[in-house]
This record gives structure tokens, C-alpha cells and sequence, in this order.
């Protein structure tokens, strides 16, 4: 055991070290100089074509073998709202200060362009599977765009299949039984407190039963198929959102007179709240580096965005146009992070928990707990069961999320049976989530997501050209009204059958 903490650490340490870190910021940073800073020069657009339209051409699906706009991203949803909202933020803080919010949002604002170029690439580069669904994803731009480049074609098939078998391992792990562990522990910890814990195979019985029925609601929902997921989608991410969003503005505004001394520690603390504290310069540094690590780390670890996760869920959209697609890949960042992780990290710097002069958690702080108590504090048990809940749920509907994810990697690598086979696995590790021990198991699903964020971070680098040809072409068409032939599929059946959809007013 001993050894594989240290390789994981190792691993760990390459994949969000220096070398990652880098490589996302400098990822994100490209893509937002190469389309013109398009989340701000562009904000009315991207947010009027997604947003603005939820009630109205959002849901319109006009492709047999596909999700409307809405309900693609509402699935994607699914998996990227999860428990980094709410405990990954009241990590982030306790252990790189308040400092890391400012590099959650600098994560999340590069992120945005990350997560459209993904899945612009996504739309461009997918195809129909044999049952005629959409599939897409980073191992098919991996393998058609990069290695279509000469010499690159052997590389960029290596590097389409080690992508889909860290996601699968992740998904079995952060996806899977993280979660349901997660959901475990909260629900015994905040319902079953007092009830005695008779043990069963060396776990409490009441752990089991949570098992059990969160395994056998899962398979309804996955057995049920891709589908049936985004209806659930549909239904549930829209009201757990909005319930938890007024849940904690209703908490800020209870505690507003100190949002003045909450933002100005989030600047002060940017460079980590030891440097500031201690003054030398190497420990400085350091901390400084750990405040801006953790605040990726986990802005990423809820947005998804450099993972290229949630493409293979985007790929399924009616949309013809790439890019319109990854217009709600910028809408799936800003909701997630800048929106939902914002509201909790303000609720936890507002809760006295973190001591907003010296930037550290004040001693005997949980941060796994942090929010519920901060909650507690104020509404008593009803805020403690109201974020056990959130937790939840939004643990559960990644959990949803990732089994998707998953099936359809496993579906590249050994066919469309072999998905199917994969969903059975993947319910059946729920139970055994409810009651394994999880440090470990997260910290490794931590290291596979890092490994999972290498190969497609070079994949979308190597389409910097395409991605300024599809989005010069898009901004041409659709905001400057130039009359110039449409770019919308590296496939040249898909890429006709598209232009006349889109020439009939069908996109």
C-alpha cells in the first residue's frame, strides 16, 4: 500500500505539478488570444444563443439520432456539478487559503474557451456509431485530427486510447465510487448518527442498504439508456441548481456586511496566505504555487473544463454547427464555476471558519463538513440536511454522468456490446462505494483525471489553426452576416448532409 501512495504521489505530483498547471492555463490562454477573447468580446452572443434560449430553440430537436441543445447540456451538467462545488471549494480553501478563489475564477475564465474549443472539435470531428447515435470525443479528434499530420498517426492513435483508459479508470473511481461514498457518509453521519452501526462483511449495515438503493435507482436511470439519462438531466440539474443558488445567496446576504472583507482576502491571498505570513522567500514561492495549484486543481476538478469529459456528451447535440455547440461549453463553465463554486466559496469565507486576516482555517475546521456547518450555524439542522442533500444529489447525478462517459470510451476501445457490458460494471461498483474507505481511491481518481487532461489538452493545441478557421467562419456568418460556405464537418458525407440542414434554416 505503502508503494502505491508513492507512485500515485509521483504520478500525481507530474500530472498537477508545474508541467500541468502550465499546461492548462497556457491551453486556455491560447484559445482565448486565437478567437479574440470570444467569452467577453462575444458575451451577448454565446449568452443569448444559450441561455436566451432555453424556453425556445433550445429543445428543439430536429435530428432523430440526437439531444436538443438543452438537453446535451443538461447531461453534461450532470457530471460536472458535483460534490467540487460544494466540498472541493471548502478544500480548495482551507488548504491554499482564500487566496484560491481568484485562481478558480482564473482557471474557470480560460477554462471557458478550453471547454468551447473541446467541444467545437467534438461536433467537427464525430460520427454515427453503428446503432446510428452520434459518438464523439477527444480519442476521435485525437485520432483523425492528430494523427492525420504526417508521422503522427500512430501517436495520435496511442494517445485517443491511453485518454479513454484513464477516463475509464476515473470513472470507476471520482465518478463512481467516490461519490456514492461521499453520499455515504454524509447521510450516515447527518441521519443515521444515532442509530447503532452493526457491522456486515466489515462494514455498517446501514452503509449496505445506502448502497443498495442508490444502485438500484442508478440502474433504472442507466439501464434505461442514453435517453433516458437526459430527461432525467433535464429535469433535475435545472431545480437543484436553482434550490442551491438561493440557498446560498439567501446565506450571503444574512452575513452581507462582510462580503467587503471576504473580497479583499480573496485578492490579498492570492499568492497563498503563508507567503504573506512568513515572508521568506522560497517559502513564498511555494505557498504561492500551492494557492494557484489548488485553485485549479479543483476549479477543474468542477468544471471539467481540459478533461474533455463532457465532449462526448456535447457530440450528441442536434446542432450542426461546431461552434454553436461550444457556445454552452463556455455556458457549462461560467454556471458551474463562476456561478455555483462562487456562491459557496463566499458562503465558506463568510462562515468564520477561515480567519480572514491570516488567510488560515481556523483550528479544529473540516473542511469535508465545512459547508454544511456553515449552513447549521445560521439555520440549525435544516441547513445541515439542506446541503447533505445538495451533496446528494449532486453527487449522484455525476455518478449518472460518468457512466456515460465511460460506456462510450469503452465503446471506441472494444465496440458497442462491450458499453453495455461496461454500464453493468459500472452499477455494480455503487455498492461497493457506499462502503469501501475512500482516501485513497479519491486520491488516485484524482491522478487519472490529471492523466486524462494530458492527451486531450494536446489535442486541442494541435487544432489551434482549425480552431481559428471555425470560429473566423462562424463569426462570419452568424454576427458579421457574411455570405461564406459554412465549415461543419471533417467528414465530407456529414459536411453536406449538415450545409443543407443548416441552408434549410434547420440549425
Amino acid at each position: 500500500m505503502e508503494t502505491v501512495i508513492r507512485v500515485n504521489d509521483a504520478i500525481n505530483g507530474f500530472a498537477w505539478g508545474t508541467f500541468g498547471i502550465v499546461l492548462l492555463l497556457g491551453t486556455g490562454l491560447v484559445c482565448t488570444v486565437i478567437t479574440g477573447f470570444f467569452q467577453i468580446t462575444h458575451v451577448k452572443h454565446w449568452f443569448s444563443k444559450t441561455f436566451g434560449v432555453i424556453r425556445e430553440e433550445g429543445r428543439i430537436i430536429n435530428d432523430a439520432g440526437a439531444l436538443s441543445q438543452f438537453r446535451a447540456f443538461c447531461t453534461a451538467l450532470c457530471a460536472t456539478i458535483g460534490t467540487g462545488n460544494i466540498a472541493g471549494v471548502s478544500t480548495a480553501i482551507c488548504v491554499g487559503g482564500p487566496g484560491a478563489v481568484l485562481w478558480m475564477w482564473v482557471a474557470a475564465f480560460f477554462g471557458m474557451m478550453v471547454k468551447y474549443a473541446e467541444n467545437v472539435l467534438g461536433l467537427y470531428y464525430r460520427r454515427r456509431n453503428s446503432e446510428g447515435a452520434w459518438s464523439g470525443g477527444p480519442m476521435y479528434y485525437l485520432q483523425d485530427g492528430l494523427g492525420s499530420i504526417k508521422h503522427c498517426r500512430e501517436l495520435g492513435k496511442v494517445l485517443g486510447v491511453l485518454f479513454c483508459i484513464f477516463t475509464v479508470l476515473a470513472s470507476f473511481g471520482i465518478g463512481n465510487m467516490g461519490q456514492i461514498n461521499k453520499i455515504t457518509i454524509n447521510f450516515e453521519s447527518t441521519f443515521f448518527s444515532g442509530v447503532s452501526h452493526d457491522l456486515f462483511l466489515g462494514a455498517p449495515k446501514v452503509n449496505w442498504l445506502i448502497g443498495v438503493l442508490l444502485m438500484l435507482t442508478a440502474s433504472v436511470i442507466i439501464l434505461g439508456g442514453f435517453r433516458r439519462l437526459a430527461a432525467v438531466s433535464e429535469k433535475l440539474i435545472p431545480f437543484m441548481s436553482v434550490v442551491y443558488i438561493v440557498g446560498c445567496v439567501i446565506m450571503i446576504l444574512l452575513r452581507v456586511s462582510s462580503l467587503p472583507r471576504i473580497f479583499s482576502s480573496i485578492f490579498r491571498f492570492a499568492l497563498g496566505p503563508d507567503a504573506v505570513k512568513g515572508g521568506i522567500a522560497g517559502t513564498a514561492v511555494q505557498a504561492a504555487f500551492n494557492t494557484i495549484k489548488n485553485g485549479c486543481k479543483r476549479g477543474v476538478f468542477s468544471n471539467e473544463a481540459g478533461l474533455g469529459s463532457s465532449v462526448m456528451v456535447h457530440s450528441n447535440s442536434c446542432v450542426r454547427e461546431p461552434v454553436r455547440q461550444g457556445l454552452w461549453g463556455i455556458a457549462e463553465v461560467f454556471l458551474d464555476t463562476m456561478v455555483i463554486c462562487t456562491l459557496t466559496a463566499l458562503v465558506v469565507l463568510g462562515s468564520g471558519a477561515i480567519d480572514l486576516d491570516t488567510g488560515l482555517a481556523v483550528e479544529g475546521v473540516n473542511d469535508a463538513t465545512l459547508v454544511a456547518q456553515a449552513f447549521g450555524s445560521v439555520l440549525g439542522k435544516p441547513g445541515e440536511w439542506f446541503v447533505v442533500t445538495a451533496i446528494a444529489l449532486f453527487a449522484f447525478t455525476t455518478v449518472l454522468g460518468w457512466s456515460y462517459y465511460g460506456a462510450k470510451v469503452t465503446e471506441y476501445l472494444l465496440g458497442v456490446t462491450c458499453g453495455r457490458i461496461y454500464r453493468l460494471v459500472f452499477i455494480g461498483l455503487i455498492v461497493f462505494g457506499a462502503v469501501m474507505e475512500s482516501n485513497l481511491a479519491w486520491d488516485i481518481s484524482d491522478t487519472f483525471n490529471g492523466l486524462m487532461m494530458i492527451p486531450n489538452l494536446i489535442g486541442v493545441l494541435v487544432h489551434i489553426p482549425l480552431l481559428i478557421r471555425l470560429t473566423r467562419n462562424y463569426t462570419d456568418r452568424r454576427i458579421r452576416g457574411k455570405d461564406v460556405k459554412p465549415i461543419l464537418s471533417f467528414d465530407p458525407d456529414i459536411q453536406r448532409d449538415a450545409e443543407a440542414a443548416v441552408a434549410k434554416g434547420m440549425d
